[in-house]
């Protein structure tokens, strides 16, 4: 039995099939590539959990003087080694709103160990938006402005304070402004270096290749624990901190760069032979045209990926010098120089709030590999 078969005539309008389709095909068809990667990035949860939580730790270090309910320096030496205060909401079954309850303290005259406990019949509430301890915006004004402060008279120590009686908190708020942009300054320095270098080690190979290649075989040869601390350790004693500081930096940044021109290097010895490189030589374009204009924008989510994991790795850097005492030193605050503090194994026996500076170096290295992730599933979808 032979089945009909039903051809139609009409001629195919590609308009009218996609105006047929739902709202959704359309806007799908019509995305440029921008919107296109930003909507994959939206399904990976993670990444935009990481993503938020990056932006508003690094929209906090622009305003950490408002932020900190104290100065960084500010000693309250009745109060050293006080342990953190929790919150609480009500007192005797009553809303109070945010207060902590005032902390008695005595000295264990066995153990010489400062004792606090909290008074429940004084609760202490917190004042928000309010006039408190007085700091230099910036070092450019004058300001008394914070998030939150004590009552007068009181105290609220969120987080404990450590051997001088500086609070933990502040000076946690305070050390992320230098933690978190060493990783961003880093890695910018050792992108352009890599980049440049790797991208022209694979446009034009040979002697250059083969000069680049010695190079980046020597610099990953060497154990990177002891030169960061060889190097760090020849920084001048008499540098100024922002000196240190940029000169940290630059240690972590002249370290990284080997493993991305490799990879740049790599990629670009597959693409350089495509017919669009070709295409662009021919039409006279030159080779820094030729590299940073069609060659690398093609596997721009292996430079997401490598950025998402070198700023981590540079944080984490830094926290291990500054925790040995060879990284960035006092009056700089970072993470890293706030650990430095529990090295003693005593003091985090008595008092573990010291550790605290540990959490936000976790969490920030946990949400830039998850961005990372994330990112590098939206630009390149096929990659497993």
């Amino acid at each position: 039995m032979t089945i009909p078969h039903f051809v139609s005539k009409e001629p195919f309008d590609p308009e009218a099939t996609i105006a047929a389709g739902s709202v959704a095909s359309r806007r799908y068809l019509e995305a440029s590539q921008g919107r296109l990667i930003w909507w994959r990035f939206l399904r990976h949860r993670l990444a935009v959990l990481s993503l938020a939580f990056l932006l508003a730790s690094y929209a906090a270090i622009a305003v950490v003087e408002f932020l900190a309910p104290y100065e960084l320096s500010q000693r309250h030496t009745d109060a050293i080694f006080s342990p953190p205060q929790p919150l609480h909401l009500f007192h005797e079954g009553r809303f109070l709103g945010p207060f902590v309850y005032a902390n008695t303290y005595r000295l264990d005259m066995d153990t010489l160990k400062r004792i606090y406990e909290p008074d429940r019949t004084r609760p202490q509430p917190l004042r928000f938006f309010c006039e408190g301890e007085s700091y230099r915006f910036w070092g450019l004004f004058e300001s008394r402005r914070h998030l939150f402060c004590p009552m007068e008279g009181t105290n609220a120590f969120l987080l404990g304070t450590d051997r001088l009686g500086r609070d933990m908190l502040s000076r946690i708020l305070y050390g992320a402004r230098i933690s978190l942009t060493v990783g961003l300054v880093g890695v910018s320095l050792s992108f352009v270096l890599g980049i440049t270098i790797g991208g022209f080690a694979g446009y034009f190979g040979g002697r250059t290749d083969a000069i680049v290649q010695r190079v980046t075989e020597i610099l990953r040869s060497l154990p990177e624990l002891p030169l960061w601390l060889a190097l760090s350790a020849a920084l001048p004693l008499t540098w100024s901190p922002l000196l240190i500081y940029f000169g940290i930096t630059l240690i972590l940044a002249l370290l990284d760069w080997p493993g991305l021109a490799r990879a740049v290097r790599s990629k670009l010895f597959a693409l350089r032979e495509e017919d669009f490189v070709a295409a662009a030589e021919m039409l006279g374009a030159s080779p820094r045209r030729v590299i940073f204009r069609h060659l690398l924008p093609n596997f721009m989510s292996h430079l997401i990926a490598s950025a998402s994991l070198s700023i981590p790795t540079m944080i984490l850097a830094e926290t291990a010098l500054s925790f040995l005492g060879l990284g960035l030193r006092p009056p700089i605050t970072s993470w890293g120089v706030l650990l430095s503090e529990a090295q003693n194994i005593e003091a985090v026996a008595l008092y573990p709030w010291l550790l605290l500076p540990m959490l936000p170096v976790i969490l920030t290295v946990l949400a830039f590999s998850f961005l990372g992730d994330g990112l590098r599933d939206a630009v390149d979808p096929h990659h497993h």
